[in-house]
């Protein structure tokens, strides 16, 4: 191994070859970006950044976000050198059953990986969250006695994050918010999976990324250490812009025969390869992941320096607990993972009997909490009138008025998304961010990032069915709900009145997790809660509404009536059609599978007796996912078809949502069952 290097030169080439080695030892994963991209990681990491390996959590860390989570063996390596607790024995486990090192980086898996990424232009909109967090929360928390927050965060992407189209909805939001403290490394090596960006990116990238309002800088060389420090340096004084640093690498730096090609993005270099690369890097060709001494000691260094600078933040947050204790106390429920009680909202109550579609009962809780929830943060993808999400005090968020709470997406529900989750992220921030059901189709994929991460994200999705009315199919969610159901750890609400929503509202805020609250544009009747029944139904996802009452019915002659939503009121109304005809019927609502399902065996058949078999189920959204509940016996009455330009009552009427066609449909089930 040559001695003369720098140490600077000698730990980007050990940066680079434990990416090397964790791809080839796995036979799987991408080697060509962290042979480009290590010496953007590491002068972050060792000459820029501010963060504290030993406590990954502190609140005024700098984020760094790898974009490009395809290279997540750049992020490990950093990660380990650094001091994060990654040890070797991660590494060597790259991509493999169990391990801490999974293919793509995932928020929860290793101390330091601050998101989840690797679907591109995730990371790049995710981060424009996180920049909008710390402005906001410096708003909120700092005076000119104390900064608790001041943190920037960096961001390296790729080719192809700037190709996805979430990265312009963010970008361009960014530029006009000016979030100075982000920062974008754009590894520009011009080579995607099937060859040259030419075949199909070809725009020049600086004059859009000045046209959004960002501060650009071009012509970096990757391999320059100083320049790029210095490039950093310089972005960080530009307060008023986003910044995005244009940094030539070329892709699979080193190997021969690979680098500058499409073959050194997404495969192992191959053993002979390899031995070529340690070879060019004056490592040992045979050797296989190695860091020599003086690099770990050189990077115990930054370990140190991070430590005293957390020290020098831990003096001003005693100070802020001393000056502001119930504040900070609830800072620290919340860095904990559990929202504090102090903050726990006193709900409105509702007049029994009004009608009230849910959207505007919402906007009635969104009031309540603003004025207990001081880090209450959201807003639409610009239909803040229709979803409720205007509320009486709230000021706006833009670049002139950083502690206002309510945001402006504007017309970008995908980047809405991934911003909601780089908020939550900052575990502080309580956020939300609201349209129509219909366009969760645009936000699926940061809502599946969301609950992959379990990020306390709250999306608040109105319009919920064909009862929008004359907007017509485009407009009316028909399989919206059934896929957000669908997701892993994601909570879904459709409630079915003004105090199920409210209950829905603070369960949400309780349970830290991603939630949907899915809302009707209709007014609904609301219930009498006096007792709390409905309130603390919600709590349990689906509970008795309406019994039936004591009597001597056979199992065989009872119904249950299963309901979400709007179509809760006319399974009420057909419970009354039934039981004239001299049939015992139930109405069970059920505003969340998801937390019916976590509930006791015990208390779920409780609700549903297994021996009532005719069971009706009605939601006014397709059938999929309901078959279990009805069972053998059972009928769905849902829409396996798209809607119709009419107004919602007439729409709901003809596609058979009525007391009436509930009711038949149930008698027709008794008298299958019993014939």
């Amino acid at each position: 191994m040559t001695l003369t290097r720098s140490i600077d030169e000698e730990a980007v080439a050990t940066i680079r070859l434990l990416a090397v080695d964790m791809v080839e030892k796995a036979r799987s994963g991408h080697p060509g970006l962290p042979l480009g991209a290590a010496p953007m990681a590491y002068a972050l990491f060792t000459k820029i950044m501010r963060f504290n390996p030993a406590n990954p959590e502190w609140p005024n860390r700098d984020r760094f976000v790898l974009s490009a989570g395809h290279g997540s063996a750049l992020l490990y390596a950093m990660l380990h050198l650094c001091g994060y607790g990654l040890g070797m024995e991660e590494l060597k486990q790259f991509r493999q059953f169990g391990s801490r090192t999974p293919g793509h980086p995932e928020y929860g898996h290793a101390p330091g990986v601050e998101t989840t990424t690797g679907p591109l232009g995730q990371g790049l909109a995710t981060a424009v969250g996180m920049a909008a967090a710390e402005r906001f929360l410096a708003a909120k928390l700092n005076t000119p006695e104390r900064t608790l927050i001041d943190h920037f965060t960096y961001v390296i992407c790729s080719d192809g994050d700037l190709m996805e189209g979430v990265s312009s909805e963010a970008s361009s939001l960014a530029g006009h918010l000016k979030l100075g403290r982000l920062i974008c490394l754009y590894d520009s090596n011009h080579i995607s999976i099937e060859g040259s960006t030419d075949l199909a990116f070809t725009e020049d990238v600086a004059r859009r990324y000045e046209a959004y309002g960002w501060h650009v800088i071009s012509h970096i060389d990757g391999n320059d250490l100083a320049a790029i420090e210095e490039a950093v340096r310089d972005a960080q004084e530009v307060t008023d812009n986003p910044s995005l640093i244009i940094v030539k690498t070329t892709i699979g730096y080193g190997s021969p025969h690979k680098q500058g090609t499409a073959s050194a993005h997404g495969e192992p270099l191959g053993p002979e390869e390899v031995k070529l690369v340690k070879r060019a890097f004056g490592f040992d060709e045979d050797a296989s992941f190695v860091v020599p001494d003086r690099v770990y000691a050189h990077f115990r260094e930054v370990a140190g320096r991070g430590a005293k600078l957390e020290a020098e933040w831990q003096a001003q947050w005693q100070t802020f607990e001393r000056d502001e204790p119930a504040l900070a106390a609830a800072i620290t429920e919340l860095l904990a993972g559990r929202f504090p009680e102090a903050w726990l909202p006193d709900l409105p109550e509702f007049p029994v009997g009004e009608k009230l579609a849910t959207r505007q009962a919402s906007k009635s809780v969104l009031t309540s909490i603003a004025k207990k929830v001081p880090l209450l943060a959201g807003g639409s993808a610009d239909l803040a009138p229709s979803t409720g999400t205007l509320y009486a005090g709230s000021r706006d968020f833009e670049a002139e008025s950083y502690d206002g709470s309510t945001f402006h997406f504007g017309v970008r529900e995908h980047a809405m998304g991934a911003i909601v989750n780089g908020m939550a992220l900052s575990k502080l921030v309580i956020p939300y961010g609201a349209t129509f059901l219909i366009f969760a189709d645009y936000m699926k994929p940061a809502l599946r990032i969301a609950a992959l991460m379990q990020s306390p994200s709250i999306f608040i999705f109105t319009h919920d069915s064909i009862g929008l009315g004359e907007d017509g199919p485009t407009h009316q969610p028909i399989e919206q709900l059934a896929m957000l159901r669908a997701m892993p750890g994601f909570d879904v609400y459709r409630p079915a009145d003004a105090n199920e929503a409210a209950a829905a509202w603070l369960i949400a805020l309780k349970r830290r997790k991603p939630a949907a609250l899915v809302l009707t544009r209709q007014g609904l009747p609301v219930l009498d809660d006096a007792d709390g029944r409905l309130r603390s139904g919600v709590a349990k996802g689906g509970y008795v509404l309406a019994d039936w009452a004591d009597s001597d019915d056979a199992d065989d002659r009872r119904i249950i009536i299963v309901a979400t939503g709007s179509e809760v009121h006319p399974a009420l109304e057909a419970k009354a059609l039934i039981e004239a005809q001299g049939y015992a019927t139930r109405v069970v609502s059920m505003p969340s599978r998801e937390l019916f399902a976590e509930q006791p065996a015990e208390y779920r058949a409780a609700v549903l007796p297994p021996v009532v078999r005719a069971r009706v189920v009605v939601e006014a959204a397709a059938t999929f996912g309901w078959h279990d509940i009805a069972g053998d016996g059972g009928a769905v009455i849902g829409l396996d078809r798209f809607g119709m330009s009419a107004p919602g009552s007439q729409a709901l009427e003809h596609f058979g949502f009525t007391a009436a066609n509930i009711a038949a449909k149930a008698l027709e089930l008794l008298d299958n069952l019993t014939s």
